[in-house]
């Protein structure tokens, strides 16, 4: 049992706050902070013995504010981090002008899950590679930087053929943030330095030579909301997910998909997707890598281009060259 300060906080600054005192800036060493909201992934990940935070501040109480709310309004849609995921599945205004943001949320884990995973926490959940959530694997550059990845020449048929790089081929399991991708969603963060907005293609990194680094989050800040325009694709949108399974199953291939069609003709599209596929075929690693927005004007009644052959020209096949761990 490995210990750990608990703090609890009742307001957004005063969570920066303990963020920003756990590491001060005259500090010789960083202590590990993580924020504490549904828990679903962190209490996993401690129980494994991956995650080893010195300090964990639980921000539930913030849930009563702006934060654990659900707007919508004729400019948009804005959801607090704090927002369950149930919540924004069963919503009635979501499931009818965002239909891909309930579907993806409610093909994600299980009931029970969902009744206490955030949205904010969902978005920022880390990899399900075996290798990295198996501490007895040495060699993992997510886990352990300069150690080199496992996954490379072991069981990798869920593992990316894009977006990875030669430090780390683990995908990114979550499928809430397909919806937002497609969608261009914007995201709110705040920390020490104040507040900001940024596009939510933007929130996740390529792994390039540094796959520990998963987030442009810097230390302490924190999500707060998820802006997502109105647009005329909004209500026609469509999420997919091929899986092994049909509940509590992480996706093989999945697609966000969101037309604006008038009059029969599509008129500009978006799409977000990525996963591998059985045998080691990859949809993009993640959104970074995978998500294509494309936006096509159709004068006449045609096919609108797919985006796909571009995504797929730098696809590296895998093979399963050992048996699952």
């Amino acid at each position: 049992m490995r210990t750990f300060l608990y703090q609890r906080a009742r307001e957004l600054n005063e969570a920066v706050q303990l963020a920003a005192a756990a590491n001060p800036a005259s500090a010789r060493s960083r202590n590990k902070v993580e924020y504490l909201a549904g828990g679903t992934t962190l209490t996993d990940l401690m129980k494994l013995d991956v995650a080893q935070p010195d300090v964990i501040i639980d921000i539930n109480p913030l849930t009563e504010t702006g934060h654990g709310r659900i707007e919508l309004s004729q400019r948009g849609l804005r959801l607090g981090a704090l927002v369950r995921m149930a919540e924004a599945a069963d919503h009635s205004g979501i499931r009818s002008q965002y239909p891909v943001v309930a579907q993806s949320l409610s093909q994600a884990a299980s009931q029970q899950l969902r009744n206490m995973a955030s949205l904010g926490g969902n978005v920022l959940q880390r990899t399900r590679c075996t290798y990295f959530r198996d501490v007895s694997y040495s060699e993992c550059n997510k886990r352990n930087p300069g150690s080199g990845c496992a996954a490379l020449t072991g069981f990798n048929r869920m593992h990316a053929v894009l977006g990875g790089s030669d430090q780390c081929i683990a995908t990114y399991p979550g499928d809430f943030a397909q919806a937002l991708i497609a969608l261009e969603a914007a995201v709110e963060i705040a920390g020490r330095g104040g507040s900001r907005t940024i596009p939510f293609a933007n929130l996740h990194r390529k792994p390039g030579d540094t796959p520990d680094q998963e987030t442009g989050l810097r230390p302490g800040e924190i999500i707060t909301s998820f802006l997502i325009p109105a647009t005329p694709w909004t209500r026609r949108s469509l999420y997919l997910k091929v899986r092994d399974r049909q509940s509590y199953e992480f996706a093989l291939a999945s697609a966000a998909v969101a037309l604006d069609q008038q009059d029969g003709i599509v008129r500009a599209s978006r799409w977000a997707g990525w996963r591998p596929c059985p045998g080691g075929r990859s949809k993009p690693k993640h959104s970074y890598a995978a998500s294509l927005s494309m936006s096509k004007t159709l004068p006449q009644r045609q096919a609108p281009l797919s985006p796909a052959p571009k995504a797929m020209a730098t696809t590296t096949s895998r093979s399963n060259l050992a048996s699952a761990p």
